[in-house]
């Protein structure tokens, strides 16, 4: 299984990226797929999410309103719209599949950095 992303730059304050994590190796139906970031000194946190069915993308508070995940299921692909970035979105992005019935089976990519500067 391989999750690949791509996208990440320096952008100043205001302005927008668009990260995106291609997958391979796995059924991509079977998996809910996430974006997760660790800024310096942080914890890893759950940036957004997109299960393949049922509820809708789902995004932490600091995000709601400027990210947006979407997912294209016949590319195997999702991505990360980042708008209205603040130095405080600077962190590592991370895509992550994990299987929609067995919650042990998950799969990480290398991560993307997004730094937020002026």
């Amino acid at each position: 299984v391989q999750l690949v992303e791509s996208g990440g730059a320096l952008v100043q304050p205001g302005g927008s990226l668009r990260l995106s994590c291609a997958a391979s190796g796995l059924t991509f139906s079977r998996y809910d797929m996430k974006w997760y970031r660790q800024g310096p000194g942080k914890e890893r946190e759950l940036v957004a999410a997109f299960p393949f069915a049922g509820d809708g993308p789902k995004y932490a508070t600091a995000v709601a309103g400027r990210f947006t995940i979407s997912r294209d299921n016949a590319k195997n692909t999702v991505s990360l719209q980042m708008d209205n970035l603040k130095p405080e979105d600077t962190a590592i992005y991370y895509c992550n599949a994990q299987h929609r019935n067995t919650l042990r089976i998950y799969y990480w990519g290398q991560g993307t950095q997004v730094t937020v500067s002026s």
